[in-house]
C-alpha cells in the first residue's frame, strides 16, 4: 500500500519542557495513594458515550489465557494462594537459595505488585500497546504515524500503553495525551528516562526486568500495534505472536504499522512468506494472527472491528466460551459450524446464555455466548472464527452491554 504522508503537526509544548519530577530509577514505588481516582469517579458515563472503550475486567482474565475459569486447581481461594506463596518463601530459605536468585525473585514480585496496583483502576478500559524504536526522531515519518494512530485511538477513549521512553514510545504518548497514556519504563545504563508526557504521572511504572515489563504489556491490553524498531521491537512483536499462536494470550488484534509508503513490516511479511511458511515453520493460517498496513485508518479499523461483535473469551473446563455483544442468527450459527467444524474436538458450535462458572463477571452476564469443544492446536483458525463472527454484522455499533446496530 502506498499513501501520501500527512502534513506534519507541531509537537506539544511538553516535549520542550523539562519534567517537573524524575522517576526514581533505583526503587519500585511503595506509595499507598491509589492512582486513577479521578478515572474511577467517572463511573460508567464514559463507556455509555464510548462503548468501544469498555472491555472485560482484566483482573478476571485468566493468566495464562488457557487456564479454565474456576481453575484447574479446584478453585483455590485467594487466601490459599497467599499461603502457597508464603510456603514457597520458606522453601527458598530451606533450599539455601543464593542471594542473587533471591534478588531476582524479590525484585520481580515487587515490580509486579506495584504494576498491578497502578493498572487496577483502568482494568475495564480497553488499551492498545504500541511498540517501536526508542531511536526514532520526531521528524521521522514513523514518529508522526505513531502520533496519528494514538491520537485516533484516544478519540475512541482507548488508552495507550508504551515503554515510556523516547522515539515511537514518546510519539504514542504525544498522540494520546497524558490522561490517556500509561507507561512501562525500563531501567537501562545508557537509556532511557521517561518521556516528558508521562514522566511524573501516577500511571508510569519503572521496571528493572524486561520479562516483567513484557508481561504487563500484553496482560493488560486489548490490541498490539508495532511500528518499525530494532531488536527490542522485533522481540516484543514475535513474543506477542507466539503467545497468540500457543494460546497463552487471549486472542487480540496485532497490527504491524509501517510509515506511509514504508517497507519495514512489508519486508518482515516477505520473510515470513519466503522462509517461515515455505520451510514449514508456521502454518498458512498463522498469518491470520497479524495485519500489515501503512495506513493509520486501516490500523484503527483493524483494532476496532475485532470487538464489533466479539467481546472476550474464557475456558470453562474443556469448553471454550466466546462472549459476543449480539446474538447470532440460526443461519449464521449454521455457517460457522460448516466452516469451522475442523477446529472442534467433538460436537457443534452452540449459542448459549452465560455459564454458571462465569458468575465472577456479573457485568457480562447479559451477553450471549458461543461455546464449543475447541481443539487447541488451531489457535490461528480461532482468530479466523472470531473474524467470521464479526462479519455477521459489518455495520454494528460496538456496544458491549446491549445489542445496538
Amino acid at each position: 500500500m502506498s499513501h501520501t504522508p500527512k502534513s506534519r503537526q507541531s509537537q506539544p509544548s511538553q516535549l520542550n519542557a523539562k519534567a517537573n519530577s524524575k522517576t526514581n530509577s533505583n526503587k519500585v514505588s511503595n506509595s499507598n495513594s491509589p492512582p486513577g481516582d479521578r478515572h474511577l469517579a467517572r463511573g460508567d458515563s464514559e463507556f455509555e458515550q464510548y462503548p468501544e472503550a469498555q472491555g472485560e475486567d482484566v483482573k478476571e482474565r485468566p493468566q495464562p489465557a488457557d487456564e479454565p475459569t474456576g481453575g484447574s486447581d479446584g478453585g483455590i481461594s485467594q487466601g490459599e494462594l497467599l499461603d502457597m506463596m508464603r510456603r514457597t518463601i520458606e522453601r527458598l530459605e530451606q533450599d539455601g537459595t543464593t542471594r542473587g536468585d533471591l534478588k531476582i525473585l524479590s525484585r520481580s514480585l515487587r515490580e509486579l505488585r506495584y504494576a498491578f496496583k497502578v493498572f487496577q483502576p483502568y482494568r475495564r478500559h480497553r488499551k492498545v500497546t504500541v511498540f517501536g524504536s526508542a531511536r526514532t526522531k520526531p521528524e521521522h515519518p514513523a514518529y508522526q504515524q505513531a502520533v496519528d494512530f494514538s491520537r485516533a485511538m484516544a478519540k475512541h477513549h482507548w488508552m495507550i500503553i508504551t515503554g515510556a521512553g523516547g522515539g515511537i514510545m514518546e510519539a504514542g504518548h504525544v498522540g494520546a495525551g497524558r490522561e490517556q497514556s500509561m507507561g512501562l519504563n525500563i531501567m537501562l545504563p545508557f537509556e532511557q528516562s521517561a518521556n516528558p508526557i508521562i514522566e511524573g504521572d501516577p500511571k508510569l511504572v519503572t521496571m528493572k526486568f524486561f520479562f516483567t515489563r513484557k508481561l504487563m504489556f500484553v496482560k493488560e491490553c486489548s490490541a498490539v500495534v508495532s511500528l518499525p524498531g530494532g531488536f527490542g521491537t522485533l522481540d516484543e512483536t514475535a513474543e506477542t505472536l507466539t503467545l497468540l499462536q500457543t494460546g497463552k494470550q487471549t486472542m487480540l488484534p496485532v497490527v504491524l504499522l509501517d510509515q506511509p509508503g514504508g517497507d519495514f513490516w512489508r519486508h518482515f511479511g516477505e520473510f515470513v512468506d519466503k522462509t517461515l511458511l515455505s520451510d514449514g515453520m508456521i502454518s498458512p493460517e498463522d498469518k491470520s494472527l497479524y495485519t500489515i498496513t501503512d495506513s493509520v485508518d486501516e490500523a484503527v479499523e483493524e483494532v476496532l472491528k475485532f470487538y464489533r461483535v466479539y467481546h472476550s473469551m474464557r475456558y470453562v473446563g474443556d469448553t471454550l466460551v466466546l462472549r459476543i455483544s449480539r446474538p447470532l442468527s440460526d443461519a449464521d450459527l449454521a455457517d460457522l459450524n460448516d466452516r469451522f467444524a475442523d477446529i472442534l474436538v467433538e460436537g457443534k458450535i452452540e449459542q448459549v446464555p452465560a455459564l454458571a462458572e462465569e458468575a465472577n463477571e456479573p457485568e457480562l452476564a447479559s451477553l450471549p455466548r458461543i461455546k464449543m469443544r475447541f481443539d487447541r492446536k488451531h489457535l490461528a483458525k480461532l482468530r479466523q472464527l472470531i473474524d467470521a463472527i464479526n462479519e455477521t454484522c459489518p455495520t454494528c455499533v460496538v456496544s458491549p452491554m446491549s445489542f445496538n446496530e
